[in-house]
């Protein structure tokens, strides 16, 4: 029997020679989840102009313990006159500091007499004073390459004034599922047939994963016509992934397919679940090559796999650090487990709690249980060969899909 292969080396060999895609603009207001081709300069300082924390009076340090009138009102929105002398100006939050003042005295603390506001005598420069530039200033980086554009950052571009930004264009995916056994919701069930589970699932992950599906389809136990279906996704994807079909059975043609078609490796891994998998490239007809990933038809090996594989190939794809590796978390384990010769992925609930995050295994952690990735929120990676007890610390890889 065949050595099982680390999980490293396929991932080293899926990643091989990938190029980011190439950019595109498009309007920041519809830029949610896309990924920065460039870095964004600033245009501008924020905040623009030293402006109030918080309702209340502007004056100078050196009328602080004096009762002062009020020389000027300032709103936010509104333009401040340079503070006069011996004054103050009720001013509120957001309202631009007048010129010469340099502090703000929060309304709770004066004291408003009929000769003017009091003012207590211990004032600190500065106070209550949002600077000009404290967040960003003009022409620093605003933003970097290879960074997903989510709310925080939609917000930063909206700041500045930006309409436009260059992001990387989406990798297109077909998705093909394998199996006559295998039939869609809504129709109905002949005997030894399953519904599609993996549909979708992983059209999910990959849209969350930053993949943009532009192929659907069922692939029927026929070489022919599997061969046929694997060279039109070629034509329009970037990536072409399958669900089974990639053992040596006499209905798994998508084997010999890819393998008529360009070039396949298929892979034995030491993982749990999820041992099967076959990488390879496909020929596009006006030149180029699609990347091949073959998931295993079962759908908790082909979850498992679609983190641990789908994510950093696109994420590869689209040139984000983020999505080319999951965040590890280390926790204690609240089980017990063995494993032989292969490393093991525990669909786990990660519980947070004041001595430290703590992992909680699903019961039943059999690949044909689907129902352990529903309340999953990581995986914990148990090495091959070794011995789990409760309080074990264990690296937990966290399933964030908009990471």
């Amino acid at each position: 029997m065949a050595e099982l292969a680390p999980i490293e080396a396929a991932l080293t060999a899926l990643l091989e020679g990938v190029v980011p895609l190439e950019s595109e603009t498009i309007p920041a207001d519809s830029a949610t989840g896309r990924v920065l081709a460039e870095p964004v300069p600033a245009r501008q300082d924020v905040p623009g102009f030293d402006n109030s924390a918080m309702d209340g009076y502007a004056l100078r340090l050196a009328d602080a313990g004096r009762c002062l009138p009020i020389s000027q009102r300032i709103a936010a929105g509104q333009p401040a006159e340079p503070l006069a002398p011996g004054s103050c100006a009720r001013i509120f939050t957001g309202g631009e500091v007048p010129g010469g003042a340099d502090c703000v005295v929060m309304q709770e603390r004066v004291e408003v007499t009929e000769s003017g506001i009091r003012f207590p005598a211990e004032l600190t420069a500065g106070d209550n004073i949002r600077r000009r530039g404290r967040d960003v200033t003009a022409g620093s980086e605003l933003l970097p390459a290879g960074l997903r554009l989510e709310a925080a950052a939609l917000g930063h571009l909206a700041g500045q004034g930006i309409t436009d930004v260059k992001v990387r264009r989406r990798p297109r995916v077909a998705l093909i599922n394998t199996g006559d056994e295998v039939v869609e919701p809504g129709h109905p069930l002949a005997p030894g047939q399953l519904y599609n589970s993996n549909r979708p699932m992983l059209a999910r992950l990959i849209e969350g994963f930053g993949g943009q599906l532009v192929c659907l389809a069922k692939a029927p136990d026929d070489f022919a016509a599997t061969r046929r279906l694997l060279q039109e996704a070629a034509g329009e994807a970037d990536l072409v992934i399958t669900t089974g079909g990639v053992s040596v059975g006499e209905e798994d043609h998508v084997k010999p397919a890819v393998e008529s078609l360009g070039r396949l490796d298929l892979w034995r891994l030491a993982l749990r679940p999820g041992k099967p998998l076959a990488l390879g490239r496909l020929p596009r007809p006006n030149g180029g090559e699609a990347r091949f990933v073959g998931l295993p038809g079962n759908p908790v090996s082909g979850y498992v796999g679609a983190w641990l594989f789908l994510r950093p190939l696109l994420g590869a794809l689209l040139a984000c650090p983020a999505l080319e590796r999951l965040t590890s978390v280390w926790a204690r384990a609240d089980f017990a487990t063995r494993t032989q010769a292969r490393r093991h992925y525990l669909r786990v609930a990660l519980r947070f709690t004041p001595e430290g995050p703590v992992a909680e295994a699903f019961a039943d952690q059999n690949s044909g249980v689907l129902s352990s990735c529903v309340t999953a929120n990581a995986l914990a990676v148990v090495p091959a060969h070794s011995e789990v007890t409760p309080g074990d610390r264990l690296e937990c890889l966290w399933l964030l899909e908009d990471s």
